[in-house]
């Protein structure tokens, strides 16, 4: 699940996923942290889901992915578009 809050000139982005799946740390990576998986961790919330929250530049589009233990990489169901490899967040 992705869930937005528009600031002046930005967009406050939570990337959601379920606590437990997949087991194990997991982190969103994209163009807006050069893909790099020790930016952006998912942390556990009180709710049973685990969540990273960037500010991303209004009126753009990025790729992403996440990436979880083992090197396994998955997209988000959840997200704007994909374009073939990546999953795609308008803001």
């Amino acid at each position: 699940m992705i869930e937005r809050k528009q600031l002046k000139g930005r967009t406050q982005v939570t990337f959601i996923l379920p606590e437990a799946t997949p087991d194990g740390p997991v982190s969103v990576v994209g163009d807006f942290n050069q893909w790099n998986p020790t930016a952006h961790p998912l942390e556990p919330r009180g709710d049973g889901t685990r969540a990273a929250t960037v500010t991303l530049p209004a009126r753009s589009a990025l790729s992403f992915r996440y990436l979880a233990a083992g090197d396994y990489w998955f997209d988000d169901e959840y997200a704007d578009s994909h374009d073939g490899v990546n999953s795609r967040i308008h803001t």
